[in-house]
């Protein structure tokens, strides 16, 4: 967990991170003064990377594969070694007859991408940045969802479940309208990925 505020810490402020994984900010300081191996560091860091290739394979992709793809983006790694990660986060490659796709069309639309690739704001409120990502706490691994204003890149909702659901989204979202009241004509973004679209924002009683 420490590993992914040290990651990100250029992207979102330290103290938040902290907040949303339920940790402290002191225990976050003390693991980064401790100053793992590298030899650590590169087996976290292709643990990571194995995850995500993992999750947005849909569990299908196994050891063969996925040792293909990190050869590809440059890792200088075996199968044997992707295999044993593997099992060390408790993972196997998964037939797609046995793939029950999750749903979240309920509250997804795919709408023209008003962004454009435009990421520069000039006001607060004007753009919120959806995002899920997976992190390893001490339940084991969960999905954790964030809204981050883009003019202040400050996270205003999170929320963190063990599965990649409509509730997740909506949870996070929720808590992004209570902190800071959308303001009209507000843009929800996301990467547009295959789970990912812009969201349209619920109506809250006045």
């Amino acid at each position: 967990m420490y590993r992914f505020i040290y990651e990100h810490r250029h992207e979102f402020r330290v103290v938040e991170m902290c907040q949303v994984l339920g940790v402290s900010k002191s225990g976050y300081y003390d693991w980064k003064n401790c100053k793992p191996s590298e030899r650590i560091l590169k087996r976290d860091g292709l643990k990571k990377h194995i995850y995500q290739m993992y999750i947005k394979s849909q569990k299908r992709y196994g050891s063969p594969k996925i040792t293909q793809i990190l050869r590809y983006k440059g890792h200088t790694v075996t199968q044997r070694t992707v295999s044993r990660l593997m099992k060390e986060l408790g993972i196997r490659s998964i037939t797609k007859k046995n793939i029950r796709p999750q749903r979240i069309q309920s509250i997804v639309f795919l709408y023209p991408n008003l962004l454009n690739q435009q990421f520069k704001v000039s006001q607060p409120g004007s753009v919120w940045v959806a995002d899920i990502t997976y992190v390893y706490t001490r339940e084991g691994w969960l999905y954790l969802a964030t809204f981050m204003d883009l003019f202040s890149r400050r996270i205003i909702g999170w929320a963190m479940t063990p599965r990649m659901t409509k509730t997740l989204v909506m949870l996070a979202l929720n808590k992004a309208c209570t902190i800071e009241k959308p303001r009209e004509g507000l843009i929800l973004h996301s990467d547009r990925g295959s789970q990912y679209a812009s969201i349209r924002i619920p109506k809250f009683t006045t």
